[in-house]
């Protein structure tokens, strides 16, 4: 992720009396990224119900000024300062209480139970059973004909119990912790989960804030706190907040605060704050740096009070606790579509038997009064009675509807437990995988998602992110360019880095904790104060350590006599420019609300922070004004070269401005990241015009954003530019094999990133994505009819290279395209010529682009191709392009969690993507692909054998399988084996899958799930049946044996073939293997002689009878051989005369390489060249 950070600081108390009569506390946010497109992934959730442009520059601003919303009285809440009962006076506030459980002990059985049955197959057994209590259609037991359904609630309903135990149990020792509120003129402990809207609470070092409230007041006299925000996003890096000079006491007990804050309703932003407090008739402006959020612990600061605005479900990271957006994976999509096509073919069993018995009944109709056992009359008693015989019509009806309850397990209900278990299974092995555990974070795979594990086996497309993810986001200071002189320190110079000047504080020393290469001829420079190029040397390297945010905190060391100053930011950018700046002798000592204390090199100077304007998506950068020693007011200005030529007076220092832009185009092709530094001396009347204007626009009501950006682009003009800053993000570790491995699998790489062209295609270089063979199409446009011609010369191009495969290895094509382009493109009747472009690249690189444009590339594939895409990034900026695409995967980096929380699986470290899509998602996708039809398979050959058995009685659906082992066949006769291989069986060993990437496009091609697949399951399914009934009762034909002792018989016969048909798949054998199926044929047995104990139930003793003949026996033994010779016979000869690529590198593991690797012919993917 390309960020920033984003803090807050205030403006002196102490410097002239016009300054301090109006300057109030002002937010910032220096984020390049982070802020502006963090609160834009916010709105990019709230404004999902409505059409988003992605590649407009409206929906840019829109999202960055919606997230600082203009207020009016219909969108704001008042708050009494201390007077809860007034501010919740119509009951519209919510309380403190907060509750994540889903249920209560009332609402539990009701609504588990509604959301369980948001499944049709579970409404469709549910209808069975219902119709299986009707006298005229019970076939089953009640009770049996309850069980499966039963079982699949009840097993669900008790993990939710179990979850939502879990929630309750967190709910309560969260409601029921202690905060300190001012109750009665004193502060009192009271629990919070009673704490209300309008209260003043008081929160110690190291607590956490208990709700939503604006800083008051705190132990720091300007009015400071650092708080730490790791529960709320995951960043670890303090941030500051700042209570308003005018409630700012010192002892909270003894002064009452009173007054009323006017604020906006509960939102989402957490980035985002906008309200005005009155405080003794005077109107004060309020920001996010004036407010803390439920969850961040007070750091470094004794004491804070604070006034509650927003309390339990109403606060931000309530509000914020949805989880990632539900995905349900490919297959299961393609899985509904069969189990379609299974109800068709239940329904044209159920149509056959009801018609035949229709015929039957009208060939047999004067007979069924004599007729034994049929339904017309009974004979068996003394007395005749009649059966309820409802005529023909009827019949047909009750036939066809009990024709549905016999064969309903068609189908297969165990197969939704079933890819639950699998998936969870799939999951603990990922989590434990060695070679996805980052070491330098301490962090394994994360699987947040768990029903699309199989999707990771199909990826198509790979959007990344750089920043962060393909790098490290370790920032390191390289260059400067000064006075339009180069200043190359680390690239040529100096080996050694240097530790900068030591500071004297008190009786120790103090000195930067990071260490930082300098150039020797810039050093000396710097230390030259009266020379006109010291002067401008002296001026950058103060706007790098004054223009940010960061927070200096001194550490201990093991020398009592040394202490280190360590940089605290959200931005890693900055630190590395505080940093350096200090290795220079221009060392950040302490920063306040309204001051910052620079060393410059032994002499310690105050500079008083009289305004500071934040980062937006507009003007893409930060300033901050300064009221020097020298009693002069000057503005800092530093941000992206886009953005700040357009500002700087090119009138002045022509020379140096063109050094200047050779220096940054240098620097970018290098791969290094680039800011411009400039600045601009206030006279005191410019000074007091912005001042009013500031004031102005902090503290109105309506379009305070839009005014507030007024304001600063209009101080931010007639710049002298001061240098610029070259920072290097070095790539992470395996980059280039990972990206060299996944164009191997056929997985293109796309990468998606909010840095410079020259910037994305040195690192694109780099990592092996580009190569000096391609032929790179650059579409850098400002107008959408230029663009629509690059568009138009670049497929023509395309076109004479050849579209064919040969054709697309020898021309390899690499497109690299802008944000600005993009604006033109997305959205409009371009984005189909650059989908249809793009496609055909090898390589897309898209540069300057917003968050929304990220998620409109992803958008581009997904919503033309069937192609299955992954996004991955680490940052808030990611979260749009994550949650659009199929697989979204955060990086859980320098950046926090944003990326983590709204992702499907997260992990450390880019390569581990090869370890997780080509041998977790190969695995993944091979297994639960076989499971789908194995279960498919095995349901619908138990529904034949019933089948062929009903066309030999009528028609009339007596069964001779018990109702027991029908309810129990897929739960405990056949159920266990399938869980047990979807999880742990493997057709290729984790070397193999590695060594050859090519395998992967097995699951690109659906090659282990399609309809063909389907079909011939089911044709092969068709004979198994035939086998496993006719075998036996040709056997038995004639004999004197029950149908009771043949429904065991069958039973038997068709468990160890539908077992013995998966032991014949199984590549990988374990003892859990075996134990599984041999269990459950063992399981079979014993239940099948148990239920044939009881003598109440039908067949009493019908086992015993017939398993002592060795007919029965040599029954089994056909039905297996008989069944799965012809399955045999054709895996052998597909196998042997065409193998595909998975059986040519299985036998390559068996037998070595010796015979068969000159003959290995995979998929020809093409293997880019190395640079």
């Amino acid at each position: 992720m390309d960020s920033n950070s984003q803090n807050e600081i205030n403006e002196s108390p102490q410097v002239h009396d016009f300054v301090h009569k109006s300057l109030s506390n002002r937010s910032i946010s220096s984020s390049k990224n982070s802020g502006g497109h963090s609160l834009r992934e916010v709105n990019f959730a709230e404004l999902a119900s409505k059409p988003i442009r992605h590649g407009s520059r409206g929906a840019d601003s829109e999202g960055f000024s919606s997230s600082y919303k203009e207020m009016n009285d219909d969108d704001a809440r008042i708050i009494h300062i201390n007077d809860p009962v007034k501010s919740n006076e119509k009951f519209e506030f919510a309380g403190n209480s907060i509750r994540t459980g889903k249920y209560s002990i009332l609402t539990f059985l009701p609504r588990n139970l509604f959301e369980q049955f948001h499944r049709v197959a579970y409404i469709y057994f549910l209808v069975i059973a219902i119709l299986n209590q009707l006298p005229q259609l019970a076939v089953f037991g009640r009770g049996a004909s309850i069980m499966p359904l039963a079982f699949v609630l009840v097993i669900t309903a008790i993990k939710d119990l179990y979850e939502d135990y879990r929630r309750h149990r967190s709910d309560k020792i969260e409601n029921n912790r202690l905060a300190w509120v001012l109750i009665n003129e004193e502060f009192q402990q009271i629990r919070w989960k009673y704490i209300r809207v309008g209260e003043i609470i008081k929160v110690s070092a190291n607590e956490t804030l208990p709700c939503d409230m604006v800083l008051l007041s705190t132990s720091d006299s300007t009015g400071v706190a650092y708080v730490q925000t790791t529960n709320l996003d995951g960043e670890s890096n303090l941030k500051t907040r700042y209570a308003k000079q005018e409630t700012q006491v010192s002892h909270p007990e003894s002064k009452m605060i009173s007054g009323l804050i006017k604020c906006d309703k509960p939102n989402r932003n957490i980035y985002g704050f906008q309200a005005n407090m009155v405080v003794d008739g005077k109107r004060i402006s309020l920001g996010p740096s004036n407010i803390i959020l439920r969850g961040c612990e007070l750091k470094n600061t004794d004491w804070a009070l604070g006034v509650a605005v927003y309390a339990g479900r109403e606060t931000k990271a309530m509000l914020n606790n949805s989880g990632a957006p539900s995905k349900r994976s490919c297959l299961e999509t393609l899985m509904n579509r069969e189990i379609f096509f299974l109800s068709v073919f239940l329904v044209l069993l159920c149509v056959v038997v009801s018609l035949c018995h229709g015929l039957w009944l009208k060939r047999h109709q004067d007979d069924l009064d004599l007729m034994p056992f049929y339904r017309k009359s009974d004979y068996s008693g003394a007395k005749v009675e009649d059966y309820n015989y409802y005529g023909m019509g009827r019949e047909i009806l009750f036939v066809f509807l009990m024709s549905v309850i016999v064969f309903q397990i068609m189908i297969p209900i165990s197969l939704y437990i079933s890819m639950e278990l699998v998936r969870v299974g799939q999951a603990f092995f990922m989590i434990r995988d060695d070679q996805m555990y980052d070491e330098t974070t301490d962090s394994r795979f994360q699987c947040r998602a768990l029903n699309i594990n199989e999707d990771l086996g199909q990826i198509k497309y790979v959007f990344s992110d750089k920043t962060g993810t393909l790098t490290e986001n370790k920032m390191e200071f390289q260059c400067a360019s000064i006075g339009g002189v180069d200043y190359s320190n680390g690239k040529e110079s100096v080996e050694d880095a240097h530790i900068g000047y030591p500071v004297q504080g008190g009786e120790q020393v103090l000195r930067p904790k990071m260490k930082v290469k300098v150039d020797q001829e810039l050093l000396d420079l710097s230390r030259r104060k009266n020379l006109e190029e010291g002067r401008n040397v002296r001026d950058f390297f103060i706007a790098l350590a004054a223009c940010n945010t960061i927070v200096p905190l001194t550490v201990e060391t093991q020398d009592p006599a040394v202490r280190l100053i360590d940089y605290q930011g959200e931005s890693p950018d900055e630190q590395a420019l505080v940093y350096a700046a200090a290795a220079y002798g221009f060392t950040l000592i302490e920063r306040t609300s309204g001051h910052i204390v620079i060393d410059i090199q032994g002499d310690r100077q105050r500079f008083d922070v009289l305004g500071l304007h934040e980062f937006d998506s507009d003007r893409k950068r930060m300033s901050v004004i300064l009221g020097c020693p020298d009693k002069t007011i000057k503005l800092f200005v530093k941000g992206a070269d886009t953005s700040m030529f357009h500002v700087i007076d090119k009138s002045i220092n022509s020379n140096s401005i063109k050094a200047t832009e050779s220096h940054l185009q240098s620097y970018s092709s290098i791969g290094l990241r680039t800011l411009v530094v400039a600045s601009k001396e206030l006279s005191p009347i410019l000074f007091e015009q912005w001042q009013s204007s500031y004031e102005s626009a902090s503290t109105a009501l309506m379009g305070r954003a839009a005014l507030l950006r007024k304001v600063a682009t209009n101080i931010e003009r007639h710049l002298s530019i001061l240098g610029a800053s070259a920072i290097e993000d070095k790539l992470q570790q395996g980059v280039p094999q990972a990206v060299k491995s996944l164009r191997k699998a056929g997985i293109k790489v796309w990468v998606l990133t909010g840095d410079k062209q020259e910037t994305a295609i040195s690192i694109g270089y780099s990592s092996k994505l580009l190569t000096s063979k391609m032929t790179q199409i650059v579409i850098n446009n400002n107008s959408k009819e230029s663009c629509r011609k690059s568009l138009q010369d670049a497929l023509l191009m395309c076109k004479k290279l050849g579209t064919d495969s040969l054709a697309a290895e020898i021309n390899q094509l690499a497109l690299i395209i802008d944000g600005t382009s993009l604006v033109y493109i997305l959205d409009t009747d371009l984005e189909e010529q650059l989908f249809e472009f793009a496609s055909r690249c090898n390589v897309v690189l898209c540069c300057r682009v917003a968050p929304l444009q990220k998620a409109g590339i992803v958008a581009l594939i997904k919503n033309r191709t069937d192609d299955m895409t992954l996004a991955i990034g680490d940052g808030a900026n990611d979260v749009s392009m994550i949650q659009m695409a199929d697989v979204g995967i955060g990086i859980s980096g320098q950046e926090g969690r944003q990326a983590v929380m709204a992702s499907d699986f997260a992990m450390g470290q880019f390569r581990f993507l090869v370890p997780l899509l080509l041998v977790h998602g190969h695995w993944n996708y091979q297994r639960m692909s076989y499971m789908i039809l194995y279960n498919f398979y095995r349901n619908a050959v138990f529904v034949l054998v019933l089948f062929w058995y009903v066309l030999f009685t009528s028609f009339t659906l007596t069964t001779a399988i018990t109702d027991w082992s029908s309810v129990l066949y897929s739960i405990v006769y056949t159920g266990f084996p399938t869980v047990i291989v979807g999880i742990l069986d493997k057709n290729l060993s984790r070397d193999s899958l590695l060594k050859y990437p090519q395998l992967y496009g097995a699951g690109q091609r659906q090659e282990n799930y399609n309809k063909r697949l389907f079909w011939l399951t089911m044709v092969d399914t068709i004979w198994q049946s035939v086998a496993a009934f006719f075998v036996p009762l040709l056997s038995y034909w004639g004999s004197s044996v029950d149908g009771s002792s043949l429904g065991d018989l069958w039973t038997i016969a068709v468990v160890i073939m539908v077992n013995m048909h998966l032991a014949m798949d199984i590549v990988r054998w374990s003892w859990i293997t075996h134990a599984a199926i041999w269990g459950s044929v063992i399981s079979t047995f014993v239940s099948v002689m148990i239920i044939d104990l009881f003598p109440l139930l039908p067949g009493y003793w019908s086992f015993f009878n017939i398993a002592k003949t060795e007919l029965f026996w040599m029954c089994v033994l056909g039905v297996v051989i008989g069944a799965l010779l012809p399955r045999f016979a054709i895996k052998v000869v597909v196998q042997y005369c065409r193998p595909n690529d998975i059986q040519i590198a299985r036998e390559m593991e068996k037998y070595g390489n010796s015979r068969r690797d000159s003959q290995l012919e995979m998929n020809q993917i093409f293997d880019p060249p190395s640079r």
